[in-house]
C-alpha cells in the first residue's frame, strides 16, 4: 500500500491509465478475433473487410501508447498476410 501521498496519485493514475490500456487492447485482440473468425469459416472477402477497422484499432493503441509502433505494424502485416494466403 502506497504511503506518502505522491504514491498515492501515482497509484490512481496508474488504476486509471490500466482501464484505457485495458480497453484499447480489448477492442485490438476481438477485431482480430473477428477477422481470424471469418477466415476460419471461409470468409475471406468478409475478413478483408474487417481490416480497416482492424488498422484502425491498432493505430489507435500506437496514438494512446498503448503499443509499440513496431508491434502494432508487425501485427497488421501479419494479419493482412494471414488473409491474403487464405484464399
Amino acid at each position: 500500500m502506497p504511503i506518502t501521498k505522491g504514491a498515492k496519485k501515482a497509484l490512481r493514475t496508474s488504476k486509471r491509465k490500466q482501464v484505457f490500456n485495458t480497453r484499447r487492447k480489448k477492442a485490438v485482440e476481438n477485431v482480430i478475433r473477428d477477422i481470424k473468425k471469418l477466415v476460419k469459416d471461409k470468409k475471406a472477402k468478409e475478413a478483408r473487410e474487417l481490416l480497416p477497422k482492424a488498422y484502425q484499432a491498432f493505430d489507435k493503441a500506437v496514438k494512446e501508447n498503448t503499443l509499440n509502433k513496431n508491434t502494432a505494424s508487425r501485427k497488421k502485416s501479419r494479419l493482412s498476410k494471414f488473409i491474403k494466403n487464405s484464399k
